[in-house]
């Protein structure tokens, strides 16, 4: 069994990570919340990355994540076409999410698309991907499904992905492991941080 430590080690990590971070975004008031998710959706409208895109692949934020409601908003308005994801046979997929989509709630309690129309990956051209922890690397620790690093992997390797969160979600480093996919940028309410690796 030795071969599992360093696996159930890295497993530790990321969730003691995950409980601090979780803890760190609920002390953030709602009023606060809203006002800190527009200065994230203006820096991450500002990068050239969204100015290319002509479809992003974002989510749909709930609970005391940070509203993605501002980002949807100037996407749409930059004429961007809108896929968000959805769990489906044990994976993550893209469908479309035209603006008046009936939306539904989904296993995990972000909202969906009634209708899924699937949205093939190597059609995105920006994805913003949800974490609760990112570092200065591009390391990013989401919920622990896996199902969003599964969907990087299916990207075009022109996609740019970008993490968005909360200043206190930036840590010095995240724990990683092989199956771990890096973001290209970080945005954050303070700052945009583009890793110096990548």
């Amino acid at each position: 069994m030795a071969g599992r430590e360093p696996f159930d080690a890295l497993r530790r990590g990321k969730d003691d990570l995950r409980a601090r971070m979780r803890e760190a975004r609920a002390a953030i008031g709602a009023h606060d919340r809203e006002r800190r998710s527009r200065d994230v959706a203006g820096r991450l409208l500002a990068l050239p990355e969204a100015a290319r895109a002509r479809r992003a692949l974002t989510f749909l934020s709930f609970g005391t994540e940070l509203s993605t409601a501002p980002i949807l908003a100037g996407l749409r308005a930059g004429g961007v076409r809108v896929a968000v994801p959805v769990l489906q046979e044990g994976r993550m997929e893209a469908v479309d999410l035209p603006e008046a989509a009936h939306l539904v709630p989904s296993s995990y309690g972000a909202m969906e698309p009634a209708e899924r129309i699937e949205v093939a990956p190597e059609q995105i051209d920006l994805v913003i991907a949800p974490g609760l922890a990112f570092d200065r690397s591009g390391g990013r620790v989401g919920y622990g499904g896996g199902f969003f690093d599964g969907f990087l992997r299916r990207v075009r390797p022109d996609c740019a992905v970008v993490g968005v969160c909360f200043a206190e979600q930036v840590v010095d480093e995240v724990p990683g492991g092989p199956d771990d996919v890096a973001v290209d940028v970080v945005v954050t309410d303070a700052e945009v941080i583009r890793p110096a690796n990548l």
